[in-house]
Order: structure tokens, then C-alpha cells, then sequence
């Protein structure tokens, strides 16, 4: 018999109980350090030309980038229910109607990443400086900080995965709602219950399955993993400016695909391509996409078209600089060079 794994119940969202602050929070906070020292570090030995002023500017417009944009693009994609719609003020405003402080109650990676760039591009157009030299560095940074990210969601006990029938990673989620439960008298459920070691006392209780905890998948592969292949093998090659920064969204997209077939689609939207109808608690085959797994191939597109631009670009840098020595005065040659670079 195949125990699962039992999720731990030392484990609690807020770090002082009955306090308004919460482990998910905390995790952000990390998240930005980790961020901020690794980008500080690289741009270092990059002998980078920006002040440390720069750099606190660039993050702070980052920052604001990134939470806007995860919480607009969480509240327009991911909330059926049609609520921030009617009532837009609560996607910025972190207390219910009852004036409870809830906090930001759901973020979207793919909108953070969106906003992350549009401000950054702002940032960088404002202060006349190479954009795509400050993206390369928070590439190769920033997945070890998006590891404590999704931390923080484990420790909400949010974002569980599908029910693992087989998989010796399986956990029980004590957060899993009656609405995610099953009926004991399922044949099926009682076939996994049994070889989860779940003993059923009743046909007419619901069933709390083993889930996969795609959370630390998550937090592993596109979080850990990216951030090592991306620090040891992509930080010190010598490429034109904004390769580390396609191959991350390329190499973000592409892991976060895959691990998407083990994570349950978002409650009340379920797949949006393939088979609409399929059960999305359980693996229904390949065909069936989830709404991450649609931005995750948009990002990959975007992330080689983006590539490819920036190859283009840099191609091109030379017989520019050739052209505005040989065309303009020297004053001007000298201005367009710095714009090039």
C-alpha cells in the first residue's frame, strides 16, 4: 500500500496568529531581496555603468510594475464570477466590504511579468539608458527569488495539483474545500483512497485525495533549476544584449508548461482549449490546455521572437555606428553611439 504524504500541520499562513501578516507575504519581501542582491552583484561584475541610485529607482518600478500588472491581469483572466468587474477598486484595494484587511488574494505570474517589463521600459526610456542590459542581469536573478513565491503559496496551502493516483509525491491538502472532495462510493475514488492508505469509514463521506504538490514543482524547476542553469551556464556567455532574457521567458514558459499537466486548472474556468468537459481534478491527456499553459506558449513565441530581434539588432549595431561616424559630425557620431549601445 502506498501512503501519501500528509501536508504539515506545523505549517501556518500567518506567522502570528490572529495577526493580519501572513508567510505569503513574507515571501514577496524575500523574494525582492534575493532578487535585488543578485542583481546588484552581477551588475558589479558586469562593471555596469548605472549608479546604485539606478538600480533602487529601477527596482522600485519594477516592483510596482510587477504587483500591478499580476493582480489586473489575475482579476481580468482568472475571476469568473465577474466581482472585480463590477467592482474595480478592490483589485488595488487589499480589505473586503466588511473593512477586514484580506491582503492581495491572487496574482498572476504571467501579469507581473508583463508589468515587470512595461515599467522597466518606461524606467529605462525616462533615464536614456540600454533596457536591454538591465533585463539580462534580472534574468539571470531573478528565479531564485520567484522560488520563495511559490513557497509562499505552499505554505497558504493554495494551488494544489491534480489528484495523483500513482505518484509517490502525493499529499493530502487539509485546505481542499468540500467542492473538492470526492464521493466515497465512487468506485474509483475508493480504488485510490486504498492505495493512498486512506481507510474510509463511510460511503457517504467526501474523500480528501492525494494531490501533487505542484507548488514546490513550481518552486524546483522553474524556480531553482531555471535559476541555476541560468546563472552557471547563460550569466558569463558573451551574447548580444537581451539573449538572457528571451532564453528565460523561452525556458520560464517552456518548464511551467509541463508542469501545468499536474496542476488543476483555476476553479470556474477549467480547460480552454481540447476538452472542455474533461475532469479537471484528474490527467486527461495532452490536448487539453489550461489558460497558464496559453500564456506559457505565448510567452515561449514571444520570448524567440524577442531573440531574434535583439540578434537582429545587435547585427546591425556596427554599420550604424559605421554610418554616423562617416555621415554626422563627430558631436552627433558620438551622441548616436551611446544611443546604439
Amino acid at each position: 500500500m502506498l501512503a501519501a504524504l500528509s501536508y504539515p500541520s506545523w505549517i501556518k499562513p500567518e506567522i502570528i496568529p490572529g495577526l493580519p501578516f501572513r508567510w505569503y507575504g513574507l515571501m514577496y519581501v524575500v523574494a525582492f531581496g534575493v532578487t535585488w542582491l543578485l542583481f546588484n552583484y552581477e551588475a558589479k561584475r558586469r562593471r555596469s555603468p548605472w549608479s546604485e541610485d539606478d538600480s533602487a529607482g529601477f527596482f522600485f518600478w519594477a516592483i510596482l510594475g510587477l504587483l500591478v500588472g499580476a493582480r489586473v491581469l489575475d482579476t481580468i483572466i482568472y475571476d469568473p464570477t465577474g466581482y472585480y468587474r463590477a467592482k474595480p477598486w478592490f483589485i488595488v484595494w487589499p480589505f473586503d466590504e466588511e473593512g477586514r484587511f484580506t491582503g492581495f488574494q491572487g496574482m498572476s505570474y504571467h501579469g507581473g511579468f508583463l508589468g515587470l517589463i512595461v515599467a522597466t521600459l518606461a524606467f529605462a526610456r525616462a533615464k536614456r539608458i540600454n533596457w536591454l542590459a538591465w533585463a539580462d542581469i534580472i534574468a539571470v536573478s531573478a528565479p531564485l527569488g520567484y522560488t520563495a513565491g511559490r513557497l509562499g503559496n505552499f505554505i497558504n496551502g493554495e494551488l494544489w495539483g491534480k489528484v495523483a493516483p500513482s505518484s509517490p509525491f502525493g499529499m493530502i491538502f487539509p485546505t481542499v474545500p468540500d467542492s473538492g472532495r470526492f464521493p466515497a462510493r465512487e468506485l474509483w475514488v475508493q480504488e485510490l483512497a486504498s492505495k493512498a492508505g486512506i481507510r474510509l469509514s463511510s460511503m457517504n463521506d467526501l474523500v480528501n485525495l492525494p494531490r501533487h504538490p505542484s507548488q514546490l514543482y513550481e518552486a524546483f524547476f522553474e524556480g531553482l533549476v531555471l535559476w541555476i542553469l541560468m546563472w552557471t551556464l547563460v550569466r558569463k556567455r558573451k551574447a548580444f544584449p537581451g539573449f538572457a532574457a528571451g532564453l528565460y521567458a523561452m525556458g520560464y514558459g517552456a518548464i511551467r508548461f509541463v508542469i501545468e499537466y499536474f496542476r488543476e486548472p483555476d476553479a470556474g474556468i477549467g480547460y480552454v482549449l481540447g476538452d472542455r468537459s474533461a475532469p479537471t481534478y484528474l490527467y486527461s491527456g495532452p490536448w487539453n490546455f489550461s489558460t497558464g499553459q496559453v500564456l506559457c506558449a505565448l510567452m515561449i513565441l514571444g520570448g524567440l521572437a524577442f531573440l531574434l530581434v535583439a540578434r537582429a539588432i545587435d547585427r546591425r549595431r556596427p554599420s550604424l555606428l559605421a554610418e554616423a561616424e562617416s555621415k554626422r559630425p563627430a558631436s552627433e557620431a558620438r551622441k548616436l553611439r551611446k544611443r546604439i549601445k
